[in-house]
């Protein structure tokens, strides 16, 4: 029986028991497989197709033949037109982890199946559960660009792994005092000050010019646009930043860098100064990024609200500030001393609301008798 134009037919070519599907879209024909021998199937993929041409969905069978590595080429590409500050993550995740395992792939072939492999093998690899989750994330939004520029149909449900990022290390001040000890030099000490003390990041100090430094108002300046977030921030120097601070820009120039060796060359690379100074003050492992953690709870020792420590850190959000802050045992058992004597206290009143009615009583039964 002759199907009523412009609603297709499926079909079977001579040798296969696949059922074919075929249409046309504005006088063009298009073949494409349905991928299964059942006709029922492969008829509600013909209404499919039919119904993205009507609504003005339908991208084409050639997106069966794109592959991963065009997805991620167009990723890369809106990273770098962007400006985006992690480009070089972004190509490192695609180029050593996700194009050995994807990049000879169509687009089609990524099921939910075949990412929970790439999970397992990136885990047999000893990869931290947040390593693989930016990993898929950035899968992810390649699929996602990929469906924006009609390149693919679908995008498949990605695992999200739970993580154990919250911080561990942090500094206390007698070890502050023997890491700043190991090395003298000026930029050193300025630099973990600064870090300990409102919580910047390792790449918002040393990428800091003197022209943020003004010595007259006492503030430091993050212009808009250097931070991780692009936020702009302006804090006020403590005493100590400034005499440090002071010594490290003494007779630069406004566009040199505040960090800078002996011989006036930036500071890029301490990590075996850093790794050093830790084990002389007994933290060995502590990393320099913990110094924001640090940095929050003393902030918070000192009973400064926290929507002020998200702005002077950088924090923008509760969740991400809440991995940083910490309250330790010396913090738990201050709380506890506090509360014992809020207790006293009350036991206090109530003793001499009801005790002392009971003496007047007794007195005055004294002076009757």
């Amino acid at each position: 029986m002759t199907r009523p134009k412009g609603t297709g037919c499926v079909y079977q070519r001579a040798g296969t028991t696949v059922w074919w599907i075929k249409y046309s879209r504005n006088g063009k024909p298009f073949s494409e497989s349905s991928h299964t021998t059942d006709k029922r199937k492969a008829e509600k993929i013909l209404k499919h197709r039919l119904a993205e041409i009507q609504t003005g969905t339908f991208i084409g069978p050639e997106i069966e033949r794109i592959r991963l590595q065009e997805l991620a080429d167009d990723f890369l590409r809106e990273y770098r037109i962007n400006g985006r500050k992690s480009v070089a993550d972004a190509e490192a995740r695609w180029n050593l982890h996700l194009k050995p395992f994807f990049g000879v792939l169509r687009a089609a072939d990524v099921s939910s199946p075949l990412l929970t492999r790439y999970v397992e093998s990136r885990q047999q690899e000893r990869a931290k559960n947040a390593t693989i989750n930016r990993e898929l994330a950035a899968l992810k939004r390649m699929f996602n660009l990929g469906r924006e520029h009609r390149k693919v149909r679908e995008v498949p449900i990605f695992p999200h792994l739970k993580e154990n990022n919250v911080r561990k290390g942090y500094l206390e001040d007698g070890q502050y005092r023997k890491l700043v000890e190991y090395c003298p030099e000026p930029w050193f000490r300025a630099l973990v000050e600064v870090g300990r003390t409102y919580g910047w990041r390792v790449s918002e100090l040393l990428n800091m010019r003197v022209s943020q430094i003004d010595l007259f108002s006492h503030t430091i300046r993050l212009e808009p646009g250097t931070t991780k977030n692009d936020d702009g921030r302006e804090v006020t120097m403590t005493d100590a930043i400034y005499t440090l601070l002071s010594e490290c820009i003494h007779g630069k120039a406004p566009d040199q860098y505040v960090f800078t060796r002996a011989r006036g060359n930036p500071v890029r690379d301490f990590r075996d100064t850093w790794a050093n100074a830790c084990k002389h003050a007994g933290v060995a492992g502590l990393l320099f990024h913990d110094l924001r953690r640090t940095a929050a709870r003393n902030l918070r020792r000192a009973g400064i609200a926290e929507g002020v420590i998200m702005k002077i850190g950088g924090w923008r959000t509760r969740s991400v500030f809440e991995r940083y802050a910490i309250v330790d045992q010396n913090d738990i058992a201050a709380a506890m001393k506090k509360l014992q004597a809020s207790e006293q206290k009350a036991e206090n009143s109530y003793s001499s609301v009801t005790v002392e009615p009971q003496r007047v009583a007794v007195a005055k039964a004294q002076i009757v008798n």
